[in-house]
């Protein structure tokens, strides 16, 4: 599971359908509805938030609409869309690390969005407020 810090934006289609799919996984153990993934590193920022649900969905619902700026069709019913949520402190340390993680992806699955962005400086998504910081300890470093 990965829950970007980088825009939706950024990703390639797959990668795309899998952080909505994946995010939805997420909803659903923040919900206490299923008893995989409960200890999985990713969710700890949300866990940490003081409305972990509203954090959640206000995620989702930036996914939602990069796939609608694509005229992809998720399923909006599964989440609540208008959700408010507080900014998630993220450090620029872990939004540099993600964002060479996913120009790696980018390199072989969409060589055309990596030419488009390999010089770019990533945005991060909207719920995500960057302060200074080395990667979290939490990532799995490869």
């Amino acid at each position: 599971m990965r829950l970007w810090t980088v825009h939706p934006g950024y990703l390639d289609a797959k990668g795309l359908v899998a952080l909505w799919r994946e995010g939805l996984l997420a909803r659903a153990v923040l919900h206490g509805k299923t008893k995989g993934y409960r200890n999985h590193p990713q969710l700890l920022r949300f866990r940490e938030h003081p409305d972990p649900l509203a954090a959640i969905d206000a995620y989702l619902a930036e996914v939602l609409r990069e796939s609608r700026r694509r005229g992809y069709h998720f399923d909006a019913s599964k989440i609540d869309e208008n959700a408010q949520a507080a900014k998630i402190e993220e450090t620029d340390g872990q939004l540099g690390y993600e964002w060479q993680h996913l120009l790696r992806k980018l390199a072989e699955r969409a060589p055309e969005l990596f030419r488009e962005f390999e010089k770019s400086v990533p945005e991060p998504h909207p719920l995500f407020l960057l302060v200074a910081g080395g990667v979290r300890d939490w990532e799995k470093i490869s």
